[in-house]
């Protein structure tokens, strides 16, 4: 809608500052005759926005204008009340401002839209771990969120995967990332990514951390993550899966059924899934029971042959005689 955006080309320029066309229509994904045009409706509503010409040019408001912007859309309430999570702000030592953060929001909406929200916040629930996620105790997180937030260098006793497994580490924090219920640390020289509840001890220096200029912490995580997926995938398993063996499927192996599934005549389904290595893709598979068949390759065919078979020759057809009674019954007098 125009008018959002006409609201939005104001709230960029009082946060921002200066901003060209190009920027104002890459922000607002529009073309560059569209902000011209929104500018002109802007002067003629009146408002004291000017615009310089030449290569450090752009639109600015005039100095000290402030436009009480306070009205929201009833999408632009329901999208910020929850896009919080309340858990996410405790751990980080900012609970409380998160409670008086949405106490003043609330109280700043119409009567009705406030109701509208209560209704809302009463019908949705955010939990963002998953079903198995185990708790992580992750003591220093407050300190290291201050670290951040001040841009103090972390001096950190960390515990890793690897011998040594207890390190001494020099870590200039670039961000922090909430993943699946779980805190990480992107921090320089590198970067590299640290799970914070792996710090077993801390202490926040004085120093200032330096960090890169034009760093996207968003760009960056996104950019990890597609390199961990792909180094996930160290080849291919061609398998047959029957309708409750695919429908128990998730992640990666999920979407490359959907993506190349074939469905054969007995109801079972012909696919080529991704798998990490053979030792994953064995204990992966096995947990499918009965419902999986592999094909290729020929190794993990024959790995998981061999694992069936001890398992039939542990849990034979015929039981175990039961266990003798270590306990002798009491004499009768």
């Amino acid at each position: 809608m125009k008018s959002s955006r006409l609201i939005s080309i104001l709230l960029l320029l009082q946060t921002r500052g200066r901003m060209t066309a190009a920027q104002l229509a890459e922000e607002l994904e529009v073309s560059v005759r569209t902000v011209y045009r929104d500018v002109e409706s802007l002067h003629a509503a009146g408002v004291p926005l000017y615009g310089d010409a030449g290569h450090s040019g752009g639109f600015s408001l005039l100095a000290g204008h402030r436009s009480r912007l306070t009205d929201l859309y009833t999408g632009e309430a329901e999208a910020l009340f929850l896009a919080g999570i309340p858990g996410a702000a405790a751990e980080l030592g900012l609970g409380g401002h998160f409670v008086d953060a949405q106490l003043k929001l609330r109280a700043s909406l119409p009567a009705p839209l406030r109701d509208h929200v209560d209704r809302l916040r009463a019908r949705f629930h955010i939990d963002a771990p998953g079903w198995y996620a185990e708790d992580t105790d992750a003591p220093f997180l407050p300190q290291v969120a201050e670290a951040v937030r001040a841009g103090r260098v972390l001096a950190v006793r960390y515990r890793r995967w690897k011998e040594p497994t207890d390190v001494d580490r020099r870590l200039e924090p670039y961000g922090l990332v909430l993943k699946a219920g779980r805190w990480y640390l992107v921090a320089g020289p590198g970067p590299r990514t640290y799970r914070v509840d792996q710090i077993l001890e801390l202490d926040v220096t004085e120093e200032e951390s330096d960090i890169p200029d034009g760093f996207d912490l968003v760009a960056h995580w996104r950019e990890s993550q597609a390199g961990f997926h792909a180094r996930l995938h160290g080849g291919d398993a061609l398998v047959r899966l029957s309708p409750e063996g695919a429908k128990r499927l998730t992640g990666e192996a999920a979407r490359a059924l959907a993506a190349n599934g074939s469905p054969e005549p007995d109801g079972w389904t012909r696919a080529t899934l991704p798998i990490e290595s053979l030792a994953h893709a064995h204990d992966t598979f096995l947990g499918l029971g009965a419902d999986i068949e592999v094909l290729e390759p020929a190794e993990l065919r024959a790995r998981l042959a061999g694992t069936v078979a001890r398992l039939a020759a542990r849990y034979g057809t015929t039981p175990p005689p039961p266990r003798a009674d270590p306990t002798p019954p009491p004499r009768r007098p």
